[in-house]
């Protein structure tokens, strides 16, 4: 480097064996290494789950490499990040996809920052850019609910009840077998999941201890289950209880044109996913009186995240009552009061009135 003058290289100098007596100093050499290399490499190093992998080599492929192909790990800047940002949501890339990639690239200059020490800064400094405010999802009513089931194929309508009634996941239906069903106890047992990979399909265990779980199921389905079973499901305690007409697994890409063609002979909007069933399901529970706990537990989740978001509509719907309520006492409190009602009120004020002047003629 060079100065214009000799104070400002004496100060550079100082700064920099400070920096190194505090070991705060950072080779600029090595942060000269193509970061789509370094991305590659990082999510390559990561114990991650076959699906999380695909997801982040995604991530890196699709967003990534567009934008940051030919940088260097040194060559991203604040600026560089919030024009990658801005021009992905420009494009329409949603909200949480978005926020997804924000994460993993935050993520992948932590490590560069903090353990690999070959930038200083961590270009990632957006506020609330990696948060996942995705729109509040739409929820299904019990009269939708048994509309979407009614106009599906008879071979899923079990899987549209069940999805709503026992919120599992679509990967937890898909992997659901018949040991797996108790119907005296009406109860669901969820022990693993079917994750679909760009091979194929692997069944997989829940993120958490708290996702292995049993799920109590409604009275009014088991009826429908016990039947689902006997005609559709796999033979033997092993066998699938959701399979295909050939016998084929599950996937997510076939069964979604099954519901689409259902949503619309139902007459639900377009924008509902199968997955809002799961959303409804958790909804009815926590207006009917699930606490954070309970919800936690038939979900699957271990943190209270996401069943504080049920408890907060619980908590909207129970001003909607109070609401309601209020209607009524006002209405009452209007109403003008009967020929009857206002003779009792005139016997109370002569009574209270004669008492008196009785104790004082007394």
């Amino acid at each position: 480097m060079t100065f214009e003058t000799r104070k400002q290289a004496s100060d550079w100098l100082a700064e920099k064996r400070t920096e190194i007596i505090r070991d705060d100093w950072v080779d600029p050499d090595l942060g000269k290494v193509p970061f789509m290399a370094y991305a590659s490499t990082w999510v390559a190093e990561r114990k991650l789950s076959d699906t999380t992998r695909e997801r982040y080599e995604g991530i890196v492929r699709n967003h990534f490499a567009p934008a940051f192909g030919d940088s260097t790990v040194a060559g991203i800047k604040e600026a560089t990040v919030r024009r990658w940002r801005s021009d992905l949501l420009a494009r329409k890339v949603g909200e949480p996809t978005v926020a997804k990639a924000y994460r993993l690239l935050r993520a992948i200059y932590n490590t560069a920052v903090e353990e690999d020490r070959i930038v200083k800064r961590n270009p990632c400094r957006i506020k609330g850019a990696g948060e996942d405010n995705s729109a509040e999802r739409p929820v299904l009513t019990i009269r939708q609910v048994y509309a979407v089931a009614d106009a599906m194929q008879p071979r899923y309508r079990m899987l549209i009840l069940l999805a709503t009634f026992a919120s599992p996941r679509f990967g937890e239906l898909a992997a659901l077998r018949r040991r797996d069903v108790d119907l005296e106890r009406r109860e669901i047992r969820v022990l693993r999941s079917q994750a679909e990979l760009r091979g194929g399909t692997k069944w997989k265990g829940p993120k958490s201890e708290a996702g292995k779980r049993r799920i109590a199921i409604p009275k009014a389905i088991v009826g429908e289950l016990r039947e689902h079973i006997a005609r559709y499901a796999e033979p033997g305690a092993d066998g699938l209880v959701f399979i295909g007409p050939q016998g084929g697994r599950l996937r997510r890409h076939n069964f979604r044109r099954l519901w689409v063609k259902a949503k619309k002979a139902a007459q639900i909007p377009d924008d509902v996913h199968f997955h809002d069933l799961r959303h409804s399901g958790n909804e009815l529970a926590a207006e009917s009186g699930a606490t954070t706990r309970e919800l936690m537990a038939r979900m699957g989740h271990s943190t209270t995240r996401a069943a504080l978001r049920y408890q907060r509509a619980r908590r909207e719907r129970d001003h909607s009552i109070a609401d309601a309520m209020n209607r009524n006492i006002e209405s009452a409190r209007r109403r003008p009061q009967g020929k009857r009602a206002r003779k009792r009120g005139r016997r109370r004020g002569e009574g209270h009135a004669g008492g008196t002047a009785g104790n004082t003629a007394a």
